[in-house]
């Protein structure tokens, strides 16, 4: 069923991962900020008192780069076990600094084996069509961009690529062969962009990322958003020639399969929420079965559409559909830990 409806919309077959991202750089986001040139990181310890009870720390640390000869910095948050073991860890594209936060619940994955480390997406750049500010200022000096130049989105996808260099940094206490990149929304967007372009991720979560992130664009369900909607509100988070496709999806040369199968052989969940209509979660089940050949152990599905509870997290590209509404909440969390413990 799920198959025929993608012959239905006309999407695209796979290509090479190299062919696939080159069009995700010049047709959706832009091409990534280059690596830094150097890179350090100043470290504050234990800003929180007595934070999750003395089982973890939470420290602040700001990394500093210099990129093309000028100097950026950003802050962001470590919230690491006091067990003095090395645990699985987290970079969580966050919509705020709070930590815990609505989206976050630092404790209860504290409890669950983890490491926590949470970026504040606005601390890379604003998120806005100003590109004066942060790293947009050191790319764009002048606010200008061309056609295939990133934009936010890609921005902050290099932010929790920052992020997890740091990680590196300290190996005696974060497991660098389970590195999960996390986000919900157009963070959700992020996080797939990020997985996509680093392959030291082992896994990517996008959470209710719908048009642009996890769900196909053609053929989107009636009161889905579409290409169309998501320039006209947020042309800043993409590259300038994405505007090539609003009300024209057939004619574009991917679909987002593209950007989920790009994070092939490694392992990626995709998250839905029933009452998430704009997200569209029959499109974002839908980029799941449209993208499975890429994966080594591919999507391990029931032919029909998403159902309320559902959870398809056999296969190195999972799915789960919760209740309710748009919104990164605790059964989204315990989800990305099933698949991580059923694959790490």
């Amino acid at each position: 069923m799920l198959k025929e409806m993608l012959k239905e919309r006309n999407v695209p077959e796979l290509k090479t991962r190299e062919e696939m991202l080159e069009l995700i750089h010049t047709d959706l986001f832009g091409y990534m900020p280059p690596k830094p040139d150097k890179i350090t990181f100043e470290v504050e310890e234990a800003i929180i008192p007595k934070f999750c009870a003395g089982k973890a720390v939470c420290n602040r640390v700001t990394a500093n780069c210099i990129i093309n000869g000028k100097e950026f910095s950003f802050p962001f948050l470590a919230t690491l076990p006091t067990d003095n073991k090395k645990h699985p860890f987290f970079i969580h594209v966050n919509f705020r600094p709070d930590n815990p936060d609505r989206y976050m619940p630092t404790e209860e994955l504290v409890d669950n084996g983890f490491a926590v480390l949470s970026l504040y997406y606005n601390d890379i750049s604003s998120d806005d069509g100003d590109f004066t500010n942060g790293l947009a200022g050191i790319l764009y000096p002048e606010g200008k961009r061309g056609a295939t130049d990133c934009g936010k989105i890609a921005m902050w996808a290099w932010g929790a690529q920052r992020v997890l260099d740091y990680a590196y940094t300290i190996p005696e206490r974060l497991d660098l062969d389970c590195a999960t990149v996390c986000g919900h929304s157009r963070l959700g967007k992020t996080a797939l962009l990020a997985g996509a372009t680093d392959e030291r991720f082992t896994f990517s979560y996008s959470n209710d990322s719908g048009c642009s992130g996890a769900a196909i664009a053609r053929g989107t369900a009636e009161g889905g958003e579409r290409v169309a909607d998501i320039c006209r509100n947020f042309p800043f988070w993409f590259c300038e020639n994405y505007k090539k496709y609003c009300n024209n999806e057939d004619n574009m040369p991917f679909d987002q399969h593209y950007l989920v199968a790009s994070i092939a052989p490694r392992k990626v969940l995709i998250g839905s929420a029933a009452l998430d209509k704009w997200a569209d979660p029959l499109s974002e089940m839908l980029c799941c079965v449209a993208s499975s050949d890429a994966f080594n152990n591919g999507f391990k599905y029931e032919d029909r559409p998403p159902q309320i509870d559902d959870k398809f997290l056999e296969g190195d590209i999972g799915y789960h559909m919760r209740d309710g509404l748009h919104y990164f909440s605790r059964q989204d969390w315990l989800r990305l830990i099933e698949f991580i413990n059923i694959h790490k």
